[in-house]
Order: structure tokens, then sequence, then C-alpha cells
């Protein structure tokens, strides 16, 4: 089965959500190719939501198809051209728990995500929390083979005007073609990283 199919038989998903963002410069000279950034989201009913549940694991098992849809979904914004950041998060409505967000983006869905991107061997930034529908979620990014490239730390916002609804979870991955455009903060660069890891 597809990562779509296997998504639609585990969850109930009302919508799809895709943003992608082509930055020249920012205020200095423009690059000579603009930074791509994209997020892809997805909203699905919570079946947690105004309850406790202890296990959490009926969202977690199936997560790697999230992880894989949202990968394919992200990428196919930038155009063809490759990954070199990447981020997740999500939102839970109001109904929910910050934490049914974090069971649907742990290692399983990671994993599935890293692989969907063109791998990556740095852990991936996350972020979440619990909010009403229009929340704007500014997802981070970082070099997908090392955390420590300063110039790769920046974000993606999204904001989807109806959800997530209060008994909804709002899940989304970033991606971005290289580090802030104009960066001179210093730092590891990205062949130090890469350098480092082929030793």
């Amino acid at each position: 089965m597809t990562s779509a199919s296997d998504i639609e038989s585990a969850y109930q998903v009302r919508a799809w959500f895709g943003v992608v963002q082509e930055i020249k410069h920012e205020g200095g000279t423009p690059a000579a190719e603009p930074l791509v950034k994209a997020a892809a989201a997805v909203l699905i009913k919570n079946p947690f939501a105004g309850k406790w549940v202890q296990d959490l694991a009926p969202l977690t098992a199936p997560s790697a198809a999230l992880g894989v849809e949202l990968g394919r979904r992200a990428i196919a914004l930038l155009g063809g051209r490759a990954v070199e950041s990447y981020g997740k998060g999500g939102i839970a409505g109001l109904a929910g728990e910050q934490e049914h967000v974090g069971a649907c983006i742990t290692t399983v869905f990671g994993n599935a995500l890293r692989e969907a991107v063109g791998g990556g061997a740095a852990w991936i930034s996350s972020v979440t929390k619990t909010a009403a529908a229009g929340t704007a979620i500014d997802i981070p990014l970082a070099f997908k083979d090392e955390l420590y490239v300063r110039s790769h730390y920046d974000a993606v916002t999204l904001s989807v005007p109806d959800g997530p609804r209060p008994d909804e979870l709002l899940i989304c991955v970033a991606v971005a073609t290289g580090g802030r455009v104009h960066q001179r903060v210093g730092g590891m660069s990205v062949a130090e990283a890469l350098e480092g890891r082929t030793r």
C-alpha cells in the first residue's frame, strides 16, 4: 500500500495543506539561487480529544505513513531541489493535548520523514503546542546532517485558518534548500560538518 492509503486506514483526514517561499535577499545582494523553504501539513481527527488516555500507541504506531507522505509533499514543493534542512511539529486542537501531537511525531514518524526527504544524520528539530484554529506555528529548521551548523537555524511559519478544530491535530513538516540567505554569524559550515562525518 502507499503511504496515502496507509494514512486513510489509520487516521481520519480532513485536509492537506502546503506552503512554499522563495527568498532572494534579506536586504543585501540577491543570492545567485534563492533559498526555497516549504511546509506540508495534514489535519486529522484526534481520537483522544476530550478524554484522558494513557496509551497513545494508536497515534504513534501508524505514524511512519504520515512521515513519508508529508515528506513527499514537502519535497515536491521544492520543485526538484535537494533538501538541506528539515523540521517537524504540530498543534493539538483545544480539546486535545500537546502530548497527542508528540505521539504522532516520535522516532517512528521522524525516521520515515528522514528517508522520504533523502536521508539525514541529524536529529530532527520539532515543536508542539495546543492552540485554537488559525494559530500560527513556526516549524524549526536545522541542517539535516549536523545540528551545529548555525547557518541553517531557521523556521517556516504555517497557519491554517480553519484548523486545527478542537477535536483535530495539525501535523506538519518543513524543508529548505539551504541556510539563511545572508547568514554571517560564523560557526561550523556545511563543508566542515560533512568533512567531519567522512573522517
